[in-house]
């Protein structure tokens, strides 16, 4: 029963049901009608309630909670605090990052200079460049705005997922007097790129090929002079959108007049 599913939801946030009743229009009383069953939900309000929760609608129309949870830990003077945050990712674009990452780390991952934080900078502007040139999203996946740069918030889950598998080795090593962490792919693994199209893959191998020799501070470098970390706040997570103003120094895109129009 749908209205179950919303009170389960509403229970994870904490939110009252004056609060929820208020987002999306109803009155309290209204609302209780909701979560009882005992009224249907119009289109408008679903929509609303989708947003609330971080589900597509098409998700929580059926109930599916296909959000993720991650953690986060910032630093808040001298003390850690731990933050939890809601974000939606489709299993397709799930399934599209495990690929890619596999397909990385099976062509660059063995380079001296490819740790974690190059990963991180690679998916970012795959994503991102990709974004740019095709207005259309490739892994489609959120990126924070932190200290480390754009970071790929789940990263770290699929990480722990492959290590546990056995898919994955963890290495601690060095790249001159810095301290690195690598992932070494387990050779018999074979990336799916029936998920991915030509021009997905095409793209993938141009980012690699240009990008994959830098270290990881040139490529630190070059996404902090990128306007979608410029223009983030930190904490926060990226907008895609910001490629389209981009300076010639980080666009991928040729522009023409009618792109301007």
């Amino acid at each position: 029963m749908l209205g179950k599913f919303i009170l389960g939801q509403r229970k994870k946030f904490g939110l009252t049901q004056e609060t929820v009743a208020s987002e999306i229009g109803v009155s309290r009383p209204t609302y209780l009608q909701i979560e009882q069953g005992e009224r249907d939900l119009t289109i408008t309000e679903g929509k609303k309630l989708a947003d609330i929760f971080c589900i597509p609608f098409e998700d929580f129309i059926e109930g599916r909670d296909t959000a993720i949870l991650i953690d986060l830990e910032k630093t808040s003077g001298s003390k850690k605090e731990k933050q939890t945050i809601r974000i939606s990712v489709p299993q397709k674009n799930m399934a599209k990052f495990r690929a890619v990452l596999i397909y990385i780390l099976k062509k660059v991952g063995g380079k001296t200079n490819v740790g974690m934080t190059v990963l991180y900078k690679l998916l970012y502007f795959i994503d991102f460049d990709y974004y740019e040139k095709y207005e259309e999203q490739l892994m489609g996946l959120v990126y924070l705005k932190n200290q480390l740069g754009p970071t790929p918030l789940l990263f770290d889950n699929l990480i722990k997922e492959m290590l546990r598998k056995g898919e994955l080795e963890k290495v601690n090593s060095k790249f001159y007097k810095y301290p690195q962490t690598k992932y070494l792919v387990d050779p018999d693994i074979v990336p799916d790129l029936s998920i991915l199209t030509g021009q997905e893959q095409q793209h993938i191998d141009w980012e690699l090929s240009r990008l994959s020799d830098s270290t990881a501070r040139e490529l630190s470098e070059m996404s902090h002079n990128d306007v979608p970390w410029i223009t983030a706040h930190e904490g926060k997570p990226l907008n895609y959108e910001s490629v389209f103003y981009r300076t010639p120094e980080t666009s991928v895109r040729e522009y023409d007049s009618s792109d301007e129009d």
